[in-house]
């Protein structure tokens, strides 16, 4: 597999060229698994092929029961600079729920460990709206991960997946559905607490101390061209085309080794192109922009601008300057309002 990413690496080279990469970012599936003669091979492809600022983020995540002081010292030898940590809850009830593989108490170690290495530019996540999770379980939660002074923190609800373990216990009732105002309720104790401990909310599902918003989900946020490598990642240009790769890992080695196409593509259109900025900016602290979107998407835009005045009305939406961003009530009607400004 590790060659076949080289070898993609090389291949597309030529997509970002001109570019200096302001963050790397290895996800997805179980990069703490790789070891660090493996890591370095895509780390040397990288720096053979593109360019980066000088200090670029480099983010690696981590599976809690992956992570040894030697493999944190071997990541940080390559230029390792953040680490995203799969906490999901410090509750044994909670991870057993999820199906995690890992314990409380790994989780506590994972983030120890890379501390006591010398790394404090770590992000960990966690889950509410559990039904294992009562009030108290996440306002431990919550307490326990403050305690480590993280510069980044995401939080999730729990989405049951078709065609998981998880959806499969609560179609045949083995396990209760997720309490949309149980969700909601820890979605306002979470705001509040980390508003407390200064932590910016920057994005719905994440907050960042002064200096810290991540680079890589940022730059998405934005629209800012981005390359994927790997089966099932996904690449945008920053104008209007997107590519991703087949998710099946031997048929991806196969095309890569015999030359095969191994992608597949499609142009946006004007529309869907308004009307994904509006899902991914609205989520955002800094909203959408209205003289962006008139200069850019004049016909969807006016559409649909008089209901922006109607939700100003309602206190979902607050005027910033030129631009529109969400207001705590809305942060709870997120997808809702996206839906109503787009354009049809």
């Amino acid at each position: 597999m590790v060659d076949a990413l080289c070898k993609e690496l090389e291949q597309r080279a030529g997509e970002l060229s001109g570019t200096e990469l302001s963050s790397i970012y290895f996800g997805g599936g179980t990069p703490s698994l790789l070891s660090q003669q493996e890591l370095g091979s895509i780390m040397d492809t990288i720096a053979k092929y593109y360019t980066w600022q000088a200090i670029p983020e480099i983010t690696l995540e981590a599976n809690p029961d992956d992570i040894t002081p030697a493999s944190v010292a071997g990541f940080l030898a390559l230029g390792i600079n953040r680490f995203s940590v799969g906490v999901q809850s410090f509750s044994e009830a909670d991870l057993q729920f999820m199906n995690r593989a890992h314990t409380a108490t790994e989780a506590m170690t994972c983030i120890d460990v890379i501390k006591n290495c010398g790394c404090d530019n770590i992000t960990a996540d966690l889950i509410y709206g559990s039904p294992t999770t009562s009030t108290s379980t996440w306002q431990s939660n919550i307490a326990k991960l403050l305690s480590y002074d993280l510069p980044h923190i995401s939080a999730y609800c729990l989405t049951v997946e078709e065609g998981t373990a998880l959806h499969h216990f609560v179609k045949t009732g083995a396990a209760q559905p997720v309490d949309s105002d149980r969700a909601i309720e820890q979605f306002d104790i979470l705001i509040d607490q980390l508003h407390i401990a200064t932590y910016e909310h920057y994005e719905i599902s994440n907050f960042a101390k002064s200096g810290y918003r991540a680079i890589h989900n940022t730059n998405y946020w934005r629209g800012v061209p981005y390359l994927g490598i790997g089966p099932g990642a996904h690449s945008y240009d920053g104008e209007a085309t997107r590519r991703w790769n087949i998710a099946h890992n031997p048929k991806y080695m196969a095309a890569i080794e015999h030359g095969d196409s191994y992608h597949e593509a499609e142009t946006l259109s004007p529309q869907e192109q308004y009307n994904e900025y509006i899902l991914t900016a609205l989520r955002t602290s800094w909203g959408i922009d209205t003289e962006y979107l008139a200069a850019t998407f004049a016909t969807h835009w006016q559409q649909v601008e008089h209901k922006c005045q109607e939700f100003l009305a309602e206190n979902i939406l607050e005027a910033i300057g030129h631009s529109f961003r969400l207001t705590r009530k809305g942060k709870h009607l997120a997808d809702h309002i996206s839906m109503q400004l787009f354009s049809s």
